[in-house]
C-alpha cells in the first residue's frame, strides 16, 4: 500500500511537470512532425534573410566541420588574469577564509564576514545553501534572485517552485539534496555577475563542495557550468556527464538548464527532463540519494 501511494505521488508529480511544460494533448488524428516543421520555418527565415542581403555572402570553400564535444577542464583555483589589483587582494582573502573553514557552518560564517565582493553592499544578505548538507546529491545554480535575497535561501521564487516539481518528478525533494549557488549575493536587478564577482565567490563554492562531498553533482545554468568547469555553452553541453575535479575530489556531474531559463522557454523542458533522467540514473549507478544505504 505504501509503495502504491508513493507511485501515485510520483505519477502525479510527473504529470504536473508535463502540464507545466505545455503537454496538454495526447493524441491527434494524424502524426505531426514538429521537428520538421520547425526546421522548415528556420530554413524559410534564413532564405528570406539571405535574399535581402547584397552582395550575397560567398559560400565557404570547404564544408564546416561539426565542433567536437567540449572536454571539461579541471577545476582550478588560480585567479583570472584580467582581475584588477583590488580584486586580486579580495581573492586572496576569500581563498584564505575558505581554506580555513573546516565545516559548512564555519564556511557560512566566513562568507558572511567577507567584504571583498561589491555585491554584498547591494544585497540584503548572503544566500548560502538549502536542503540537506549530508545528502549524496548536490545542485548548484547561478545567483540569488529577489525572493532568494529576501529569504536568504536559494531557489525559493518561481524558478525554485519549478525546481521542486522537477525533483519530485524523479522522486526527490529538498531533504534528499543539498542546494547552493556559484554567486552568494544577488546582483542588482538580477544582472549577469561580472567575471570579478564570480572569481571572488569561487573559493567559497569550491570549498562548499569539498566540505559537502556529494557523490553526484548537477549544475543548473550556464554560469554554474562556466564557473566550475570553464566551459561556455550550456545548450551544447547539457546532458553530458562531466567530472568535477578539485583537490582530492572527482565527482560525476550532469549539467542542465536553469529553471529560470525553462520558465522563459518552456519548450526546453523536454531537454531538462532528459537531463533529470540522466541525473537519476547516475545517482543509481553511484548508490546516491534514495539508491544509497
Amino acid at each position: 500500500m505504501a509503495q502504491s501511494a508513493h507511485d501515485s505521488q510520483a505519477l502525479a508529480a510527473l504529470l504536473a511537470y508535463y502540464r507545466e511544460a505545455g503537454v496538454d494533448w495526447v493524441l491527434e488524428d494524424a502524426p505531426v512532425d514538429r521537428f520538421a516543421a520547425a526546421q522548415e520555418a528556420t530554413e524559410r527565415a534564413a532564405a528570406a534573410e539571405t535574399a535581402m542581403q547584397a552582395p550575397p555572402v560567398e559560400a565557404p570553400a570547404q564544408p564546416v566541420q561539426a565542433a567536437a564535444p567540449p572536454v571539461p577542464a579541471p577545476a582550478t583555483r588560480s585567479a583570472p588574469a584580467e582581475l584588477g589589483g583590488s580584486a586580486h587582494h579580495g581573492l586572496a582573502e576569500a581563498q584564505a577564509l575558505a581554506d580555513a573553514a573546516n565545516s559548512l557552518d564555519a564556511l557560512r560564517s566566513a562568507l558572511e564576514g567577507f567584504d571583498g565582493c561589491a555585491l554584498k553592499r547591494t544585497a540584503r544578505q548572503a544566500v548560502f545553501a538549502d536542503g540537506n548538507p549530508d545528502a549524496d546529491l548536490m545542485l548548484i545554480g547561478e545567483a540569488p534572485g529577489r525572493e532568494e535575497d529576501a529569504r536568504g535561501l536559494p531557489f525559493v521564487g518561481r524558478s525554485g517552485q519549478l525546481l521542486d516539481r522537477m525533483l519530485a518528478a524523479i522522486g526527490l525533494d529538498r531533504s534528499a539534496v543539498y542546494i547552493g549557488n556559484v554567486i552568494y549575493w544577488r546582483p542588482p536587478g538580477n544582472r549577469t555577475p561580472t567575471p570579478d564577482e564570480r572569481a571572488l565567490c569561487e573559493p567559497f563554492i569550491r570549498r562548499q563542495i569539498e566540505l559537502a562531498a556529494p557523490k553526484v553533482l548537477m549544475t543548473l545554468g550556464g554560469s554554474a557550468l562556466s564557473s566550475l568547469f570553464g566551459i561556455q555553452g550550456i545548450m551544447k553541453t547539457r546532458g553530458q556527464q562531466l567530472t568535477y575535479t578539485h583537490g582530492g575530489l572527482s565527482i560525476p556531474t550532469i549539467p542542465t538548464l536553469h529553471p529560470a531559463a525553462l520558465l522563459r522557454n518552456p519548450a526546453n523542458k523536454r531537454l531538462a527532463w532528459q537531463d533529470l533522467l540522466a541525473f537519476d540514473a547516475l545517482a543509481k549507478e553511484k548508490g546516491a540519494g534514495r539508491y544509497g544505504d
